[in-house]
């Protein structure tokens, strides 16, 4: 987060902020040798009702409309009387039903500005909450799903007691080391996302030997940017999981991921089988979360910032994903 970002999100400097802008209506509109003075001593008398309201009236009773109009006029009358009571005694001037009238449309307008503020802040940091809950519960689904998968793998190597169990397990380790301890930021380093990337496809060359050809390749500056955690990782292990085997020639499965100014392109090829060319059936795992994960996530992070594309051909399932960074 930028230090402007963090300015934007404090709360303090939000106050601050806003009690300035409507210092700066009161300057403008107040009529009185002193102006400024006259205008500061409205908002200290506005700043009782003003929180009072927001931190009181509005979190108790939001829900109880006739309660909270009721508590809302209750309010800004007390505020005003006391308010244009005070006025009074300092300035010793005689009291006027036009000095009421006057504070009174004030303090509406500072008590209606105020709590239209307070209502869309709480509904944006409500709807942030329910946001970051959701993509922790995608997480949450994703990690299980691959860890099950490989397992899986696992358990088919020991059966037949393969040698390459022991560094199987070993690119296990590395990969659930990332999964668990370095995704729990909302971005992480491209290049770490990108060594996950690598580490899968080592562990699937030597579950897979000679049967299927892999190839990788990456271009272009990737160091410096950052990316969703375990994002990419659902669209090769779909490739994977779905490998067809073709009578003529090698399965293969194809991964690149290149630089474009600002934007990434991931392009996830695989050959598939005759019975797998209905491509609802590709985008689906047994547990249905892989693509359909993934797609949620790219929706709530990358909303018009990605451009996803899926495509059959030949006997070969493309998934072409470009996301500007």
């Amino acid at each position: 987060m930028s230090k402007l970002d963090s300015w934007i999100d404090n709360k303090i400097v939000q106050n601050l902020f806003i009690w300035f802008f409507f210092f700066l209506i009161l300057l403008s509109t107040v009529q009185s040798e002193n102006r400024v003075l006259t205008s500061l001593f409205i908002i200290l008398l506005l700043v009782p009702a003003v929180y009072v309201n927001n931190l009181f009236v509005l979190p108790f009773l939001r829900k109880k409309t006739i309660l909270f109009f009721l508590f809302f006029l209750v309010n800004i009358l007390c505020f005003t009387a006391v308010s244009v009571l005070l006025i009074t005694v300092v300035s010793k001037q005689d009291f006027e039903l036009r000095m009421l009238i006057n504070f009174f449309g004030i303090m509406i307008l500072a008590m209606v500005f105020s709590s239209a503020i307070k209502l869309a802040r709480d509904s944006f940091t409500r709807r942030q909450q329910e946001k970051e809950a959701e993509l922790k519960l995608l997480k949450a689904q994703l990690n299980p799903h691959f860890l099950f998968n490989t397992l899986n793998n696992l358990y088919g190597l020991s059966v037949i007691k393969s040698d390459k169990l022991p560094n199987l397990m070993l690119k296990l380790s590395d990969l659930l080391r990332y999964s668990l301890y370095e995704t729990k930021e909302t971005l992480v380093p491209l290049e770490k996302e990108i060594t996950y990337l690598e580490n899968y496809m080592s562990l699937e060359k030597i579950r897979l030997e000679d049967k299927t050809n892999i190839q990788y390749t990456k271009s272009g500056n990737l160091s410096s940017k950052k990316i969703a955690p375990m994002l990419l990782i659902v669209f090769v292990e779909n490739a994977f999981k779905h490998l067809g085997v073709l009578e003529t020639k090698k399965s293969s499965v194809s991964v690149s991921i290149k630089e474009e100014g600002n934007s990434i392109i991931f392009k996830c090829e695989n050959t598939i089988d005759k019975f797998d060319l209905n491509e609802e059936n590709l985008e689906k795992s047994k547990s249905g979360i892989g693509l359909k994960n993934a797609k949620k996530r790219l929706a709530l992070i990358y909303s018009d910032k990605h451009k996803l594309t899926t495509n059959k051909n030949n006997r070969i399932f493309s998934v072409v994903l470009k996301l500007n960074l």
